[in-house]
């Protein structure tokens, strides 16, 4: 495994991870929020999705500089 494949291992294995986290603890603070707005608490969902297809975006944006 090279220095390039290693490191891009493991900041897949931190996306992973972040985003495991977050998705276990999502409905645990989907229910507090949506005690104060149901509204917050959709909104709360959909930035939670939307930051990960913005990572994988970001990602591919930047293998893509690094080809060319």
């Amino acid at each position: 495994m090279d220095r390039d494949t290693r490191n891009a291992a493991i900041g897949a294995l931190w996306v992973l991870l972040l985003f495991g986290i977050a998705a276990y603890y999502l409905p645990t603070v989907m229910l507090a929020i949506g005690k104060v707005s149901t509204i917050l608490a959709g909104v709360v969902a959909a930035v939670f999705m939307v930051a990960i297809f913005i990572v994988f975006w970001l990602r591919g944006r930047s293998q893509r500089k690094k080809d060319h």
